[in-house]
Parts: structure tokens; C-alpha cells; sequence
């Protein structure tokens, strides 16, 4: 299924690509820096991607990090999978974060995250003085096994 969805691209970055999928098989569109930023060994930084986008009601956009960068430098996306709703109309931005023991220097026009667009599904939540039992029933984590 194809979602046309517009984005709006910020002066200071209509020289860059817009984000787009690397294979045709690609679930994320790669999410390129809008301005260059350094990210500190155990620190984080906001950088921006430099567009703002209109998700359709419906749906959402799932920030998520890029594998290459989290195994390469130890650098991922902070509250992944960052939220994008579909009424925000804000610039589009990442919290990176460096796990490794380098400084990360992020260049302008690299890859930094990538965007999914998934289905978004309301519902409606309704009190109960009990819940069906399971299995499972109150096991948390780990619980299942490793």
C-alpha cells in the first residue's frame, strides 16, 4: 500500500534528498542529518533532519535507529522508537545518543535514523473488576524464559 504524504523542506536543507527507502524492500526511509552535530561519548543531542512532514490521520511515524550506526559507534536513537503523531506539523528531529567511548561527530547529510510509517489503531478502554486468566497469567519479565 502507497500513502502519498507531504513534506515541507526547510530552506536551510532543500540541498539534501529527501528521506527515502535505500532498497525497494526497505521498511524505514532513512532519516539524513539537516546540520552537522557532535554527540559526546555517553552523552545525547537533538539534531535535526531539517523537514516537517503531515502523516495522515491513521497512522504515525516510528523514529527508529540505524543498526550500522548503534554497531559501528555505539550510537542510537534515545527514546526509540520516537513518536512522530499525525497532527504534529513541527520539524522533524533525533535524539541521538553515544553509548560508545568516542565522540560521535555526526556530518551534515549522514544517515542518522530512519522512519516508518505504520497504521495506527484507537481503542476505547473500559474498567473491569477482573481480567480473563491466561497462562501467563501475572509473569513478568523474563518470565517466558531467555
Amino acid at each position: 500500500m502507497e500513502v502519498e504524504i507531504p513534506i515541507r523542506i526547510e530552506a536551510s536543507a532543500r540541498d539534501l534528498p529527501i528521506p527515502h527507502y535505500m532498497t525497494p524492500g526497505s521498511a524505514g526511509l532513512d532519516l539524513l542529518a539537516g546540520e552537522s552535530a557532535m554527540v559526546g561519548a555517553g552523552d545525547w543531542a537533538k539534531v535535526s533532519c531539517g523537514f516537517s512532514i503531515a502523516i495522515p490521520i491513521g497512522f504515525e511515524g516510528q523514529v527508529r535507529p540505524r543498526s550500522g550506526l548503534a554497531l559501528e559507534y555505539g550510537v542510537t536513537v534515545l527514546n526509540a522508537p520516537g513518536t512522530i503523531d499525525a497532527d504534529y506539523r513541527g520539524l522533524v528531529q533525533v535524539i541521538l545518543i553515544n553509548h560508545g567511548t568516542r565522540n560521535y561527530q555526526v556530518e551534515r547529510g549522514a544517515r542518522i535514523a530512519q522512519l516508518v510509517i505504520s497504521p495506527v489503531l484507537h481503542v476505547q478502554l473500559k474498567t473491569a473488576e477482573s481480567l480473563e486468566e491466561t497462562e501467563r497469567a501475572q509473569g513478568g519479565f523474563g518470565h517466558t524464559g531467555r
